[in-house]
């Protein structure tokens, strides 16, 4: 419904460009100029922006609380962020391991996260500051819209620079499912924005600061998003490289101490920090646990011409059932039928980063432009923002699976692309009519509108949103998990739930997620393996009140566990 009312408005929106261009035009014109003015003080321009992204989550709370986490991926975060936050890199392989088996974790060699540990820090952050890891997501949101801004000062104009980062605000900062989440997202666009500002403040100032800068960001991308962050490197180390060969370049000696050497010191720092947290976890240095989760787990490859591998040993079904079920359906389905997976991924691309209003300028690119569309004919800095999409993009198309948090990287270059698609729509007057400056205007309005919707929605605020990859989609899935958790939590003792699945349980619907420190924990959660294996778990947690839930019941709830 939400998407069909942006539609309406756009459509709306192009009728009065056409119709009636000179509508609003004094109070248009008035905001405009305080804009301007505002947006020529750049450092206090990113604060603003900053602080309105965690000025308005803060606002939404009463309407999106604190979220619980559902999907898999989360609870992998959060383990990565308990760990940490207890000054851990990992954890000690637990001795029933094999009742704790789950997915996107690894239990041996060491019991921890599959995932990079960017997004885990920035939750480890969120819980040992403020006590919960919610947080640390509140702040990432915050922070990438602040550098969106901050980077798009240093492509475009300082007013453009400015709207992007509201645009941003409002799009990501408060119902996309990178703020309502734990999946990431805004850790890895942070990094992205962070390094796509470094550089053309490299090329003007040859600063120390802005080449640190850089590596930050390429750090964060490495620790978060490291094959898209692949894709993302090359053509920003190709064009710094470039420029460094060109006749604007500065001396040798200044591009040694201040750009060459800061950036590969930092680089390889964070490398050699790489390699340590991947020995701490898997015993190598060169063995990351994503390759560990992959080689115990999943013999489903990520991409489509890949063969599948023999299906190893697994002591749960329920692992059986996800990975052979689920995952080599989503291979099959990519194998068989490309050219609409590629559609998928296409829709999915458009409807988070774009949608109906962004895509006004976008398209209205090629009416606009007296030549069309035309890369030859693109400025450099447009070709420069569109080479570094493609070349992400490209990458995401390979894999079978894609979500847009996957090429968060390119969060910034996509903002920059749209904004100067707005800055060139600005200047169309068709027949003497300004409608292009009224299409402009429209942009920042509908997506001001739909955030008051958005708010008012009831789906929104009942999580019923579709599950489509929108910037209003908060996740929408309901979990009984949660509440079985505060049940037990206003009960005294420890407790250990085991969890029983029927044959038609779909293994998205998991609970057995455990904290860092299984035995300190108030509820440890385990999978039901039968008498005689339940009865070796029970002893090892002797004194702890033992619990059974099945959990594909209609309403599940805790029932004592049955004693002989």
């Amino acid at each position: 419904m939400l998407l069909l009312i942006e539609c309406g408005l756009v459509l709306i929106a192009l009728a009065a460009a056409f119709f009636f261009p000179r509508l609003g035009v004094p109070a248009f014109e008035w905001l405009e100029r305080r804009f301007v003015r505002l947006s020529r003080r750049r450092g206090l321009s990113v604060a603003i922006v900053g602080v309105t992204a965690l000025g308005a989550r803060l606002l939404l709370l009463p309407i999106l609380p604190i979220p619980e986490p559902t999907f898999h991926d989360e609870f992998s975060y959060l383990l990565a962020a308990d760990t940490f936050a207890h000054g851990r890199m990992t954890n000690p392989p637990h001795p029933m391991w094999v009742h704790f088996e789950t997915f996107h974790e690894i239990q041996r060699p060491t019991y921890a996260s599959m995932y990079y540990p960017a997004q885990g820090l920035f939750l480890a952050l969120g819980q040992v500051v403020f006590g919960h890891p919610f947080w640390g997501v509140w702040l990432s949101t915050g922070l990438v819209c602040a550098a969106i801004c901050w980077m798009l000062q240093g492509w475009l104009a300082p007013p453009w620079a400015l709207l992007g980062g509201v645009l941003a605000v409002v799009r990501l900062g408060t119902f996309s499912y990178w703020a309502n989440s734990y999946w990431g997202g805004a850790v890895a666009a942070l990094g992205g924005a962070l390094v796509l500002g470094a550089l053309p403040r490299i090329m003007r100032r040859r600063r120390v600061r802005d080449a640190a800068l850089m590596a930050v960001g390429l750090a964060l991308v490495g620790n978060s998003r490291p094959y898209e962050g692949l894709f993302f490197a090359v053509p920003v180390i190709a064009a710094l490289l470039l420029w460094m060969r060109s006749a604007n370049a500065p001396a040798l000696r200044i591009s040694l101490t201040r750009i060459i050497l800061p950036l590969t010191a930092l680089l390889l720092i964070t490398a050699a920090a790489m390699g340590y947290y991947f020995w701490r976890v898997t015993g190598s240095p060169f063995r990351t646990p994503f390759q560990v989760n992959l080689a115990t787990y999943n013999p489903v490859p990520y991409f489509p011409w890949q063969s599948v591998r023999p299906a190893p040993e697994y002591h749960h079904e329920m692992m059986r059932v996800y990975y052979l079920g689920w995952w080599r359906r989503q291979y099959e389905f990519g194998r068989e039928h490309p050219l609409f997976l590629l559609l998928l991924k296409n829709a999915g691309f458009w409807l988070f980063f774009f949608g109906p209003v962004l895509s006004v300028p976008v398209f209205a690119a090629g009416v606009v432009s007296p030549d069309g569309i035309s890369f030859r004919h693109c400025r450099h800095n447009t070709r420069f923002m569109l080479l570094v999409c493609g070349s992400v993009l490209l990458g995401a198309l390979l894999p079978v699976c894609f979500f847009p948090h996957y090429i968060a990287p390119i969060t910034a270059a996509i903002y920059a692309l749209i904004l100067i698609a707005m800055r060139n729509l600005r200047r169309w007057t068709p027949c003497g009519r300004p409608a292009g400056i009224v299409m402009v205007r429209s942009v920042p309005l509908i997506a001001m509108l739909m955030l008051i919707l958005c708010a008012a929605s009831p789906a929104i605020r009942n999580r019923l949103a579709p599950e489509l990859p929108t910037w209003y989609s908060p996740p929408a899935m309901h979990s009984y998990r949660s509440g079985i958790i505060a049940q037990l939590a206003q009960q005294p003792g420890q407790h250990l739930v085991i969890m029983g699945y029927r044959p038609e349980h779909i293994p998205y619907n998991e609970w057995v997620f455990n904290a860092a420190d299984i035995d300190g924990s108030k509820i440890v959660w385990a999978r039901d393996m039968g008498t005689e294996q339940n009865r070796e778990l029970i002893r090892y947690f002797k004194g702890r009140k033992v619990w059974l839930v099945e959990s594909d019941q209609a309403n599940p709830v805790l029932s004592p566990y049955p004693r002989e």
